[in-house]
């Protein structure tokens, strides 16, 4: 597991003005992403403070392990950055440190730094797959008691990692529209299902995991090296259509409901980054069953979670005309997911399947006990039965064409420089 050092420094300061104080992107998180420049092609950037910085144009300045790290970020994904695991992305991580924090650098690192605003971001990885797990406990059993109250969690909740596989090739960074899916549905008490728009559309709060490395296929990675396969996280919102699920998810799961479009922020913020932000796993229940051996690892469970803060707000079309600003339905931590990201990898990959750099695993929605840390509209509205009243006085069971979901995550922990993840937005449009 990645260790901190000198980058995790809460008294680091960079040359670049505004850094230091900057909420989410300081000299302490350094996040990797790909972008492309006013008039340029796609490249490797990091995120500091409002700008970017060009990692083709700086490779040259650093040392050579870093040096090396930086040009195979360079090109239109990271995928081979992350190829052989996180080594190479950890020396370029030291590397930039290095020189935003000299300001002997200042001079030759410059020209290489671009206001944020005035870039595309893009995917960062060619994404050869996504699973979509279920780990947020408390979400799942909101959801399972509208279905079945006596029994929201069905047997093999505890025991395993409940996860399907999703649509790669629909997954698409934070910004722009997201078009209303179109499928059957059927009313409780309709004889026979109808076709068209989704009439309860959804966002879920999730994190993102980037997968490094690779396994090959038929072997599997052990629950004790699993860590070194995540190359960071993202934020992940996996938009469901919940009539078009409830009608077709039987008995394969989630299909058309699922797979129009998912959202991710933009940025990696890398293992690495995220070490001092490692904390123990909140222990399960008592009398719930441990899991069976090869999900558990002791190491695992007392750094294996995340100190990370997620929120949600809406912004709806009204709103906007308006001149309001968006609002908050709910904030909760990242430490509800009832499985770690590394069981969730060594889950993935104990029958033999193998992953790829740039595979993205879902956490699934995280929702927190109490209902203003609910990560979906469906528990927010209990289902449409008790529809949201927002401050301008706009009710909401689900989405509306116009409204923008927009969701932030922080790492916050006595002791360090917080660090976020940027944006993962989308608007629903007709």
């Amino acid at each position: 597991m990645t260790q901190i050092d000198e980058t995790h420094d809460p008294q680091a300061t960079s040359w670049i003005e505004g850094v230091d104080g900057h909420a989410e992107f300081p000299v302490q998180n350094l996040p990797l992403g790909v972008f492309s420049p006013p008039g340029g092609g796609k490249r490797g950037g990091v995120a500091i403070g409002d700008l970017v910085l060009d990692l083709s144009a700086v490779a040259g300045l650093l040392e050579r392990e870093a040096s090396d790290a930086a040009r195979l970020a360079s090109g239109e994904t990271l995928n081979a950055l992350f190829a052989d695991g996180n080594a190479a992305a950890d020396a370029l991580r030291k590397g930039i440190f290095r020189l935003l924090t000299d300001s002997s650098s200042q001079r030759e690192v410059d020209p290489a730094l671009i206001p944020a605003g005035d870039c595309r971001l893009h995917l960062p990885f060619a994404i050869g797959d996504y699973t979509d797990f279920y780990t947020g406990i408390h979400h799942a059993t909101n959801v399972g008691k509208q279905f079945r109250p006596d029994n929201p969690l069905l047997p093999n909740y505890k025991y395993v990692p409940i996860g399907y596989h999703g649509r790669a090739s629909s997954i698409r960074p934070s910004g722009g529209d997201v078009r209303r899916p179109q499928g059957q549905r059927k009313s409780p008490d309709g004889d026979t299902p109808v076709f068209g728009p989704s009439q309860r559309l959804d966002y879920e709060l999730e994190m993102g995991i980037w997968t490094s490395g690779s396994n090959k296929l038929g072997s599997d990675i052990k629950i004790a090296e699993a860590a070194e396969h995540i190359a960071g996280l993202c934020l992940l919102n996996d938009w469901s259509a919940r009539d078009l699920q409830a009608w077709e998810y039987q008995p394969l799961g989630p299909f058309l409901a699922k797979n129009f479009h998912s959202t991710v922020s933009p940025w990696v913020v890398t293992s690495a980054a995220l070490a001092p932000f490692r904390i123990a796993q909140p222990p399960r229940p008592e009398g719930d069953p441990a899991p069976l051996p090869y999900l558990l690892d002791a190491e695992d469970q007392m750094h294996g979670a995340y100190a990370i803060e997620m929120e949600v707000r809406l912004l709806t079309q009204r709103m906007r005309d308006a001149g309001q600003p968006a609002e908050r339905l709910s904030k909760g931590p990242m430490t509800s997911m009832y499985w770690t990201a590394a069981q969730l990898v060594a889950h993935h990959t104990v029958n033999g399947c193998n992953l790829q750099p740039g595979d993205l695993l879902g956490t699934g929605t995280l929702s927190g006990e109490a209902r203003d840390s609910f990560g979906s509209l469906i528990e927010l509205s209990q289902g449409g039965k008790a529809p949201l009243t927002l401050a301008n006085g706009e009710t909401r069971s689900f989405l509306e064409d116009g409204d923008e979901v927009i969701m932030t995550a922080r790492a916050v922990r006595d002791g360090y420089r917080a660090i976020g993840f940027g944006e993962c937005r989308g608007r629903i449009a007709g």
